[in-house]
């Protein structure tokens, strides 16, 4: 579904877009010569790997290879790096595409407490990081956090990133709260939930993000951002 969106993006925007579907006994060496090709190539200026990839591959071997300028996803260390110090090219898509909802909501991240449920490299870890960049009181939860309940009560911005369907509910969460669900799951019956119960959610929370619809369509806007910004940089135009 993101595959198809991103490509979509791509052609409404005017950008070229190449999908290299490898098959599944494609071998680790094999993708890294593909990825050194495309570091390679002039026309190309953003290239991420589609995660997660078969078990005998090494994600961060891949990952590792991609040029730095051309890592639109910011996956790699010296990209995270600079996230850390917040002097960055990129960001990653969906912390990025976060922080633009909050901000084009007109809601102020200074000062107030903010959990991240989830600690990934690819959301819960960059997202803490931008938060506190913006001088929130940031608070990261994950699978040993004790008290899950009593932390996402505390919370005056609450993301969620843990990958479990409709895990936080209701009683979880602070009257007046903003709730960032970035989670998606597809049920049993074939339809997309998030990691918020958004029934119960909805009726407590100040702003609330709906599942698909919500931080989805930001996460394909930011990779378009960085793709541009990666290709300005490549032309000496910024």
């Amino acid at each position: 579904m993101y595959v198809n969106s991103k490509k979509k993006a791509c052609e409404e925007i005017g950008i070229l877009s190449r999908e290299y579907s490898l098959p599944a006994e494609t071998t680790e060496e094999q993708l890294v010569d593909l990825v050194k090709q495309l570091n390679c190539d002039p026309e190309i200026d953003g290239i991420l790997c589609q995660l997660p990839v078969p078990k005998h591959i090494d994600d961060e071997t891949i990952i590792n290879t991609i040029d730095p300028s051309k890592d639109v996803d910011a996956f790699h260390p010296v990209n995270v790096g600079k996230i850390m110090i917040g002097n960055y090219d990129f960001l990653p898509c969906t912390p990025a595409g976060v922080m633009e909802l909050i901000k084009e909501s007109g809601i102020s991240i200074e000062g107030k407490q903010c959990v991240v449920v989830g600690r990934s490299n690819i959301v819960g870890k960059p997202q803490a990081m931008l938060l506190l960049h913006e001088n929130g009181t940031v608070t990261v939860c994950h699978s040993r956090t004790k008290n899950l309940k009593e932390v996402c009560l505390s919370a005056d911005i609450l993301v969620v990133a843990i990958g479990r369907s409709e895990m936080i509910t209701g009683d979880m969460i602070k009257e007046g709260a903003v709730v960032i669900d970035v989670g998606m799951n597809r049920g049993e019956d074939k339809k997309l939930r998030g990691d918020v119960k958004y029934d119960e959610a909805e009726k407590k929370a100040a702003a609330i993000t709906p599942v698909p619809g919500g931080v989805g369509p930001m996460t394909i806007a930011m990779l378009m951002k960085n793709t541009i910004t990666a290709a300005k940089k490549h032309k000496g135009l910024l």
